[in-house]
C-alpha cells in the first residue's frame, strides 16, 4: 500500500468517525453502538498512522518502505504517547 493510499484510508476513517457521531446525534445509533463502532475505527486509524510512520522511517533510513507491515491493533494501541 502506497502512502497516498494510506492517507486516503485515513481520510475515509475520519469521515466514518464523523458519520457515527452525526448518527448518534440524530438518534439513529445508541451511545453503546456508537462507542463500539468508534473503537473499531480508532484502532484502524492507529494502524494506518503506524504503517505510515513505519514507511516514512524506512524510506528515511534507506530501506524499502514496502517492507512495512500493519501491526496488530493490540500492539499499536499499547504504545505510550
Amino acid at each position: 500500500m502506497e502512502d497516498k493510499e494510506i492517507l486516503a484510508r485515513i481520510g475515509d476513517l475520519v469521515e466514518e468517525e464523523q458519520r457515527l457521531r452525526d448518527r448518534l446525534q440524530e438518534g439513529e445509533l445508541s451511545a453503546e453502538e456508537e462507542q463500539q463502532r468508534l473503537r473499531t475505527v480508532e484502532v484502524a486509524l492507529d494502524q494506518c498512522w503506524d504503517l505510515l510512520r513505519q514507511r516514512r522511517a524506512r524510506r528515511e533510513s534507506g530501506q524499502d518502505p514496502d517492507d512495512a507491515q500493519v501491526r496488530p491493533g493490540g500492539e499499536v494501541e499499547g504504545y505510550l504517547q
